[in-house]
This record gives C-alpha cells, sequence and structure tokens, in this order.
C-alpha cells in the first residue's frame, strides 16, 4: 500500500504520511505474501513427491541397468518441474510488476489497458521487481490522445477529477447545447464521456 492510495482513501497527505512512516516497511504486500505462500506450496509438494519416489526406489527390485533408467527418468521429470515452478514464479512477479504499474498510473481499468501494451509486454523482462521500459510505454498511452481517458486525471491538488455533465453542454458533443453533431463511433462516445470534463 502506497501513500497515494490511502489518500485516495481519504486521509489526508499528513494521515498517510504519519501511518506509511508508523509502518516502517514492517509489512509484506499481498502479492509478496502470495508469491511466498505458493512457493512455499510447491515446496512442500515437491520434497513429499520425491520422499515417495525414494520409497519406490528402495523397495525395487531388478536389474542395475533398469534402477538407472528409472533414475534418470526420475531426474528428467523433476527437473522439468522445478523449471515449470520457476517459470510459474517468475510470471507471478512480472503480473505483480505490471498491475503495480498500472494502479500507480491510475489506470481505470488496468485489464482494458492491458491489451494495448501486449506487443510490449510480449518481449519485456524484468529488472527486479520492475519490468524495463514500462513506466515509458504507460507515459506513452497517458499522453495519447486516443488513450488517455483510460486513465484518471488528478487535479494539481492531488485529488482525482470528478467527470459528468456540464451545464450548458450537449452530452451528445460535449460541447455547447447549441451543438448537433453526434459522436461517430462507440469509441469517440466513451472517449467523449471521459475527456469533457477535464478541460
Amino acid at each position: 500500500m502506497t501513500k497515494e492510495q490511502l489518500m485516495a482513501m481519504g486521509l489526508t497527505e499528513e494521515q498517510g504520511t504519519k501511518v506509511m512512516e508508523s509502518l516502517n516497511g514492517n509489512f509484506v504486500t499481498k502479492n509478496r505474501f502470495n508469491e511466498v505462500n505458493t512457493e512455499l506450496t510447491n515446496a512442500k509438494a515437491t520434497i513429499k513427491e520425491r520422499d515417495g519416489q525414494l520409497e519406490t526406489l528402495k523397495k525395487s527390485t531388478g536389474d542395475v541397468e533398469a534402477l538407472t533408467k528409472q533414475i534418470t527418468d526420475l531426474q528428467a521429470e523433476n527437473k522439468t518441474k522445478d523449471e515449470q515452478h520457476q517459470a510459474e514464479i517468475k510470471q507471478m512477479k512480472f503480473d505483480a510488476s505490471l498491475n503495480a504499474a498500472l494502479s500507480a498510473a491510475k489506470a481505470r481499468n488496468p485489464e482494458t489497458v492491458k491489451p494495448l501494451l501486449k506487443a510490449f509486454l510480449d518481449k519485456a523482462e524484468l529488472d527486479g521487481e520492475t519490468i524495463k521500459g514500462l513506466d515509458g510505454e504507460i507515459k506513452k498511452l497517458t499522453e495519447s490522445e486516443d488513450t488517455k481517458f483510460l486513465f484518471e486525471v488528478v487535479k494539481p491538488d492531488g485529488k482525482p477529477g470528478f467527470r459528468g455533465i456540464k451545464p450548458g453542454e450537449n452530452p451528445n458533443t460535449g460541447g455547447n447545447s447549441g451543438g448537433n453533431e453526434a459522436p461517430k463511433s462507440l469509441f469517440d462516445a466513451v472517449k467523449a464521456a471521459y475527456t469533457k470534463s477535464d478541460s
């Protein structure tokens, strides 16, 4: 949780600062908790499975060649499972970093924004806890006329801007009531609904 998120819930900046100072880093984010919990669960399952494999080998009888093949097969199978587990953890970290970046950018609906980043995300890599170049890609979306309505407008006082119909405006055009031009597409209508009260 960040100070900005606390302020969005109604706390003043001073209250948000005091809360963050009192926590002093002594908390674990939900994403980190889920990540560690998944690792622990998978580790327990892996240990149990491999203990079972060892017991099976102890009870096995037969020639050395057959046992050697069985051990080799189990080693290959365990290596594949380890790689799958590491890929799952990496994906969890990637998703958590993406969600945190979209939240920080005040994305109205992160699931709507993610498809716009797909081409970038397909090639992106984690750099510690962040995705390289993601902030720049999100900035392009927040500044583009076609996509900036997907992000919440923050006023200079740090509070979210309110949107709605202004008195004397035609809700179909986003302008004066004298205009009678309707939006040309659904995209234009949605864009107008999000942007008309920002000016």
